[in-house]
C-alpha cells in the first residue's frame, strides 16, 4: 500500500463520516477509521476494496493512542463533534481541546494535509457553549497546524440525517409540529455528499485549499418553517404548526435536557436565535469548484419512507 495514500479519519463512523470514508475509498485511499468500537464500525469496511478500509481502536483522551493511529498517514480528517453534552461527552474537550491535540500530533508526524470540520456560527464569543467550543477548537487547530483546511457546514442533510428524519418521525405521531421562535431562523441545508467531496478535495490539494476557512451551504436559504413545509409536502402530511416563543421553549428545554437524547437544549435555543447561513464574504463551494445539490432533489428520496400516500 502506498503510504502517501493513507488517511486517518476521526469520527468516521458517524453520519458524515460514512460518506467521507466512502469518498476516500473510491478515490483509491487506504482509510484508517479511528473508532471506540471496531465491531460497531465494521460495516464501513464494505466501502472499499478488501483491506482498504480499516477500523482502528483509539482512546481520544490519550495522546499516545492518537499518535499510534496517525503514524504513517499523509492526511488526517477530524469529524468528531456532538450536538449536546452528556456523561463524559463534553464540548470543552471534544470541540475545544481535542482538535488541537489531533492537529499537533498530525504536525509532529509530518502529515501533509489536515481537515477539521467545524460549523457555521463557530465563534469564541458565541452566546452558546456549542458555538464557543467550536470557535476555540478552530483556534487550537490553527495554532498547531497553520495549513489546515477548516470547513464550516450549515445544517447537513441526507438519508441518515438527524434533522429532517427527526421531524418526519414526529409528524407521524404528533398532531402538530413545533415552530420554535416562530420558525424564522434561517438555514442553508447542505447535502452530506457535497461536504464529503469538499473534504476529499482539501486533502488532495492542500497546496491550493489549505490554510483557509470554507463555509458550506446548499443553493437555497430556507427558514425553519420552510424546511417543515418541504417535509410535509414530501411525506404527504398536513400537520398544523404550534408556535413556541423562545421563553416557552426555554422552559421545555430544561426538562428535555433530562432525557438521554434531548430533542432540544437551552444551548441549542441560543443558536436558533441566529441565522445559520454562509456569510457573504466567506469562501465556499465556488472556490472548491463544487456545485452543491439542491435540498429538493434529495429530500424526496428518503422522506417518502414516511409518506401517507
Amino acid at each position: 500500500m502506498n503510504a502517501s495514500k493513507v488517511v486517518t479519519i476521526f469520527g468516521g463512523s458517524g453520519f458524515l463520516g460514512r460518506y467521507v470514508v466512502s469518498r476516500f475509498a473510491k478515490a483509491g485511499w487506504h482509510v484508517r477509521i479511528a473508532v471506540r468500537d471496531r465491531v460497531q464500525s465494521s460495516f464501513l469496511t464494505c466501502c472499499g476494496d478488501v483491506g482498504s478500509v480499516t477500523p482502528v481502536l483509539v482512546n481520544v483522551g490519550d495522546r499516545a493512542s492518537v499518535e499510534r493511529v496517525i503514524c504513517g498517514s499523509s492526511a488526517v480528517v477530524n469529524l468528531i463533534g456532538i450536538l449536546f453534552e452528556g456523561g463524559k461527552q463534553r464540548f470543552d474537550y471534544l470541540h475545544s481541546k481535542l482538535p488541537g491535540m489531533i492537529a499537533d500530533v498530525a504536525q509532529s508526524n509530518d502529515v501533509s494535509a489536515f481537515v477539521h470540520i467545524s460549523a457555521i456560527g463557530a465563534d469564541v464569543s458565541s452566546p452558546s457553549a456549542y458555538g464557543r467550543s467550536k470557535g476555540e477548537g478552530e483556534a487550537s487547530v490553527w495554532e498547531a497546524f497553520p495549513t489546515a483546511s477548516l470547513l464550516r457546514p450549515s445544517i447537513v442533510f441526507g438519508p441518515e440525517d438527524d434533522f429532517f428524519n427527526r421531524f418526519a418521525r414526529m409528524s407521524a405521531v404528533s398532531p402538530f409540529l413545533p415552530l420554535v421562535g416562530g420558525g424564522q431562523a434561517r438555514f442553508q441545508p447542505v447535502y452530506v455528499g457535497d461536504v464529503a467531496e469538499a473534504i476529499l478535495k482539501c486533502v488532495q490539494r492542500p497546496d491550493e485549499y489549505g490554510g483557509k476557512v470554507y463555509e458550506l451551504g446548499g443553493p437555497r436559504v430556507l427558514s425553519f418553517r420552510d424546511c417543515l413545509d418541504l417535509l410535509q409536502e414530501y411525506t404527504g402530511r398536513s400537520r398544523p404548526y404550534l408556535t413556541l416563543p423562545f421563553p416557552v421553549a426555554y422552559l421545555q428545554a430544561i426538562f428535555m435536557e433530562l432525557m438521554p437524547q434531548p430533542p432540544l437544549t437551552r444551548d441549542q435555543l441560543k443558536m436558533l436565535k441566529k441565522d445559520n447561513v454562509v456569510a457573504d464574504s466567506a469562501l465556499g463551494f465556488g472556490e472548491l469548484r463544487i456545485s452543491p445539490v439542491d435540498v429538493e432533489i434529495v429530500l424526496p428520496t428518503y422522506l417518502r419512507a414516511y409518506s401517507e400516500r
